[in-house]
């Protein structure tokens, strides 16, 4: 093997060895491969999945792992169990911090949903439950949210006396205009999956089908019981993960050049002019002139066409 090569091969080694020890360390993310996309999972349902400093810490190294890992193409970002995304931020903990405290503990949070945006992969949220406060904020930095249908998202910090802190302010406003985010900050108001697609701020709902059927043994005599209701939760959240997975191998069969490069003209887009936006799509359009997948895929397309 040409040295080149092994050198490759033994870092690839490395870093996989390295990725491993770090996993192990780690107590509330988990990291699940599914080939070339990645399913990070929040794993505190006891908390509902909310974000303490811990929580935060360990999302911000899974985020750096994943963004050197050349065989990942695309993330899923949910939670464990089936009753929540991510509660948001940890009100245990903020209730007796001090403001300069509050100020570390934003900004720590707000660092990494930053990388979370920043990420050149793309990242779905697969929102499975309550995604309120600091939850709908981690699912607004995601490129597209899919949510089961019996998710609650929301802002409401206003409630707790508090406004949003990790990105809602600014991130909501871009999704659903100032008036309807404003509307959603001033009451503290919770939106079901349903009206959350509504407005913009959920791509698609999952829901129960016809071929879903609970079984009656869980049903028993009241539709509402407690059985009944784990059960069908389990049954969204088991669709959800297949059509976030669906959705992720989509994206990922297409060229990641180009995918990364349309996320950051999207991205870069939402702030310029129109003049400006055009004129970096330009740039992005012709750098990928310069990347091998073009020539592999053009090729490929007009010889499909000559069959």
């Amino acid at each position: 093997m040409p040295l080149p090569i092994l050198t490759l091969a033994l870092e690839k080694v490395y870093l996989k060895e390295g990725v491993a020890s770090q996993l192990h360390t780690m107590n509330y993310i988990q990291l699940e491969p599914q080939a070339d996309v990645a399913v990070i999972k929040i794993n505190r349902p006891e908390a509902l999945n909310a974000l303490n400093l811990d929580v935060i810490l360990e999302l911000s190294r899974i985020i750096d792992i994943i963004a050197v890992d050349d065989g990942i193409k695309a993330v899923i970002i949910t939670g464990a169990g089936e009753r929540s995304f991510c509660a948001g931020a940890d009100i245990s903990y903020m209730v007796d911090i001090s403001p300069i405290l509050a100020e570390k503990y934003a900004t720590t949070a707000q660092e990494v949903l930053n990388k979370i945006e920043r990420l050149e992969k793309p990242v779905i949220a697969a929102i499975n439950g309550f995604a309120l406060g600091g939850g709908c904020e981690l699912a607004m930095v995601c490129d597209i949210r899919i949510a089961s249908s019996n998710a609650i998202l929301g802002q409401p910090e206003v409630t707790i006396g508090i406004p949003p802190g990790w990105g809602g302010t600014q991130r909501l406003l871009r999704l659903v205009g100032p008036a309807k985010a404003k509307e959603l900050i001033f009451t503290g108001k919770t939106l079901t999956a349903e009206e959350a697609q509504n407005i913009g701020l959920v791509n698609k709902v999952i829901a129960i089908g016809e071929g879903d059927a609970v079984s009656p043994e869980a049903q028993g005599d009241n539709p509402k019981s407690k059985e009944w209701s784990m059960q069908i939760s389990r049954i969204l959240n088991k669709k959800l993960m297949e059509d976030c997975i669906t959705l992720a191998k989509q994206i990922t069969r297409n060229s990641f050049i180009a995918v990364k490069t349309s996320k950051t003209l999207i991205n870069k887009g939402m702030d310029a002019d129109i003049s400006t936006g055009l004129r970096l799509e330009i740039y992005g359009w012709a750098l990928c002139f310069a990347h091998e997948d073009r020539v592999k895929m053009m090729s490929a397309f007009l010889n499909k066409s000559k069959k």
